[in-house]
């Protein structure tokens, strides 16, 4: 049953974007083609996630019985998708829909507790009825009342609630990226990226770290998924690393952050860039482009702590007999790489965003039949429309059901009110204003999935940073970043929950040295909300350069002080000079963040002369290169 609705919302979906009509003249209106993807991606959510623990043989009879009241729900409105858009079902729906609609809104906010988790259902479910009480609240939080019955009506009939944003992109855009996520996965596009990067990198100084973060780093610019990534490339990663020398906890932390780090990487981010792009109200590819210099210094930090911690433990590379060839890998795999670039020239030169990836995946199914490993066959086509449904089903619950969120702020018009009371709050500081928002996506991150967490703040938080003059963009990178620090941050940390599986880790040792391997992610979203032309928004070529050189140059401080280690000079001794030594070279590279010339010129003279003393008076000691990569057959 779940396959024949994944096929079938898959059918659909091709339908309505290449605009087919159904090969007979039939077009669907928007509010109908979204509710009838509720139903044939929505109604499986109660196939797949049990009421309360582990999934049993059986589908019990209540999951049945929530099964069939989506179908009955969902297609009820899509039945009546004409009437409610000339009849403004929105405020003056009949009762039977009313009737329907409570029924959708309870199955919405149980399908987002079993794909979410229950924090996000209790916060849907205060906020979804915001505007019954929302009269009764105090003046900052006040706003316009609706009875429940109205309140219904508003989230199940608007199109700026249930059918809002982030339904809308979904049905537009997200649908075919998630398809060729899936494609890749399934044809083992996993290796190939495993095995490009490590016949590149495998035999230097950390190589196998490094090769854990350019693997997981293409991969994941492709799946757009943390957990996948990190189960697609660390099952050959992490076993390579611990081989070398990394303790497990480490080797878990460096592959969570390199796959949290494909979510933020173009071409194909995850799902909230899409989002994004539709709240900024500018094509994706402005977005994934903005997202580019961003991502580059993030993997280019996460190596640099990468080298700093092989270089203070001594461990070396593989051997190169060991390692497989660049030529016969990518003889192997170059369609893989023909897919990316079509995918990319129809994005970034042919503006065809919603069919792009569909094209992708079209080229990719034709190319992967050139070679028995990889080609198409009954059982791997099943795997596909299995792998992509169940990415649509949660994705889909968990974008239905936030929209919950928006109605309810939306209608009250608090938000305009939230807005003009944080600048308050704030007292004027902008800085000030920053940390919260910072502060603020730290916590719902921890508690919430990125794309709820993403959408609450873009709604609530974004518009006050803006007004007060930051760039848009700059803004909405900052918030998404901090958002997917949950990958990464206890107590959810889902990425590295898998990696610390496939590693045999402690978990919560696994998640504190995620948290000390991302700590430039921490850092990097000032570095552009302070610096917009690091996500290409104003500023000269030679002003984008010369701001690009300082952040690379402060994000370097940040990652070698935060492993305790000197390029050219050794490892910071473990005593209190020595700590003090990383404290000011950590302070130095976030000076270098700051705009003004001034800060970048102090934070260069800070660095240089702690480095020159830090050598002079002893702060540091050479390190032996002692870890000795045992032979393959030990």
């Amino acid at each position: 049953m779940f396959l024949v609705f994944t096929a079938a919302g898959l059918l659909l979906a091709v339908n309505q974007i290449f605009n087919l009509r159904f090969f007979a003249g039939i077009v669907f209106l928007e509010n109908r083609y979204l509710y009838l993807l509720l139903t044939t991606f929505f109604a499986p959510v109660f196939l797949l996630f049990p009421l309360r623990g582990e999934a049993g043989r059986r589908v019990p009879w209540y999951d049945v019985l929530a099964f069939l009241a989506v179908i009955a729900s969902t297609l009820y409105f899509a039945w009546n998708a004409e009437r409610m858009v000339l009849e403004a079902w929105e405020f003056a729906a009949p009762t039977p829909a009313v009737v329907v609609g409570v029924v959708l809104w309870f199955l919405l906010l149980e399908g987002a507790r079993r794909a979410g988790g229950l924090s996000l259902a209790l916060i849907l479910f205060v906020f979804s009825l915001y505007p019954v009480y929302a009269g009764r609240l105090p003046g900052p939080i006040a706003g316009f009342s609706l009875s429940f019955a109205d309140t219904i009506r508003y989230q199940t009939a608007s199109v700026e609630a249930v059918l809002g944003i982030p339904m809308r992109v979904f049905g537009t855009l997200l649908i075919g990226f998630i398809l060729f996520g899936s494609a890749l996965d399934v044809t083992g596009a996993g290796r190939f990226f495993t095995g490009i990067a490590m016949a590149l990198l495998g035999h230097v100084r950390g190589g196998t770290a490094k090769v854990a973060i350019l693997a997981s780093g293409l991969f994941g610019s492709m799946s757009g998924s943390s957990v996948s990534n990190v189960l697609a490339t660390g099952v050959v990663t992490i076993p390579a690393m611990k081989r070398t020398g990394f303790r497990p906890e480490d080797a878990a932390a460096v592959e969570a952050n390199a796959s949290s780090g494909g979510v933020l990487t173009p071409p194909v981010m995850g799902a909230v860039a899409f989002v994004m792009a539709s709240i900024l109200s500018t094509p994706y590819v402005n977005v994934a482009i903005a997202a580019a210099i961003p991502a580059a210094l993030f993997f280019l930090s996460l190596a640099l702590q990468v080298d700093a911690y092989a270089a203070r433990k001594g461990i070396r590379g593989l051997p190169r007999t060991e390692l497989p060839s660049v030529g016969r890998t990518f003889a192997e795999g170059w369609f893989y790489v023909f897919a990316f670039l079509v995918l990319v020239v129809l994005l970034v030169y042919l503006r065809q965003e919603a069919l792009a990836p569909f094209y992708a995946t079209a080229a990719l199914f034709v190319l992967a039949m050139v070679r028995r490993e990889t080609r198409w066959t009954v059982a791997r086509a099943v795997r596909f429309i299995e792998s992509s449904g169940r990415v649509l089903t949660e994705l889909v619950t968990i974008l239905a059901s936030v929209g919950l969120l928006i109605g309810g702020l939306t209608v009250t018009g608090v938000i305009g009110t939230i807005t003009t009371d944080l600048i308050l709050i704030a007292g004027g500081s902008l800085i000030a204003l920053i940390l919260m928002t910072a502060i603020a996506c730290f916590i719902l991150g921890t508690g919430l999935t990125i794309t709820a967490s993403y959408i609450f703040l873009a709604i609530m938080v974004a518009p006050a940073l803006i007004q007060q003059g930051m760039n848009p963009v700059a803004v909405h990178l900052f918030i998404l970043y901090w958002a997917v620090l949950s990958e990464i941050t206890p107590p959810v940390a889902l990425s590295v929950v898998a990696a610390s599986s496939l590693a045999g880790a402690p978990v919560m040792r696994s998640m504190m040295e995620a948290m000390k391997f991302g700590s430039v992610k921490y850092a990097l979203p000032f570095f552009f909300i302070y610096n917009p032309v690091l996500v290409l928004q104003g500023g000269t070529l030679l002003t984008t350069v010369e701001v690009l050189a300082a952040a690379v140059l402060g994000l370097a401080l940040v990652a070698y002080a935060v492993q305790g280690y000197l390029p050219f000079v050794g490892a910071v001794r473990a005593t209190a000079g020595g700590y003090t030594v990383r404290v000011i070279l950590v302070s130095a590279g976030l000076l270098l963040a700051l705009p003004e010339r001034l800060t970048t010129i102090a934070g260069l003279a800070l660095a240089a002369g702690t480095y020159v003393g830090a050598a002079l008076l002893g702060h540091t000691e050479r390190v032996p290169l002692v870890h000795r990569v045992p032979a393959e057959r030990d």
